[in-house]
């Protein structure tokens, strides 16, 4: 192989450069938003071992071994929104990933693609405010992203992206709560149901969509520019 043709394909290799507008990167900005609708009807039945707080007095009441494998067995609906946010802006960086966001948005305050609908009427539902809180979140991730990614950094941006993320949309569904004049047993609900073990399961996933992101950021350079 000649110089000059180790040159030209040289040339095409990702080296950490800025994603610049082109068609194939509205492409993949569209394709980003239309992963994020149907990660958001996508439910995922997670098995595995866990030790449940009741361990002890479980153990004490001698079960048999079936009572024994299914109470330390979870099943977990999960719903794999967050770590495809964080798989796009590891994907398609800062700028494009907060663009994707915002088409996501506007989509769903004219057409049915939250998770309980759409239209104007859903800036007042209590989950609003996690979908608000992706764009503070991909920017902060989008920011770390642009120096080095070993994994103490990325691991940084999946604890930290995560915190935002659930922060700011209990903040938000507290703020509509009060506009409600909700019952506190209803609020802590959400909160549990929202923000409970889910920010775990979130931090987990949102480092492999990172990781993942990231490879495909580089096998996609050619389109991307």
């Amino acid at each position: 192989m000649s110089k000059r043709v180790e040159k030209q394909i040289d040339s095409f290799k990702y080296k950490g450069e800025q994603v610049r507008f082109t068609l194939g990167t509205l492409i993949l900005t569209c394709l980003c938003v239309l992963f994020i609708i149907v990660a958001t009807f996508t439910q995922v039945t997670l098995t595995h071992p866990y030790l449940p707080l009741d361990t002890f007095i479980f153990m004490a009441n001698d079960p048999t071994e079936t009572e024994i494998f299914h109470h330390f067995i979870k099943n977990y609906k999960y719903i794999p929104q967050t770590p495809i946010v964080f798989f796009i802006v590891a994907l398609l960086g800062r700028k494009y990933g907060i663009l994707s966001i915002i088409f996501y948005i506007i989509l769903g305050l004219f057409f049915p693609i939250f998770a309980l609908g759409g239209g104007i009427s859903y800036l007042f539902e209590y989950g609003f405010g996690y979908i608000l809180a992706f764009l503070p979140a991909i920017f902060f991730a989008g920011t770390l992203l642009k120096g080095k990614t070993d994994f103490l950094r990325i691991l940084l941006i999946s604890v930290i992206g995560v915190i935002i993320i659930h922060i700011l949309g209990i903040l938000y569904m507290l703020f509509i709560a009060t506009l409600r004049h909700a019952p506190m047993d209803l609020v802590t609900s959400w909160i549990a149901s929202q923000s409970g073990v889910q920010i775990f399961y979130d931090i987990f996933f949102s480092l492999i969509g990172i990781y993942f992101g990231r490879l495909m950021r580089k096998l996609l350079w050619i389109v991307m520019c």
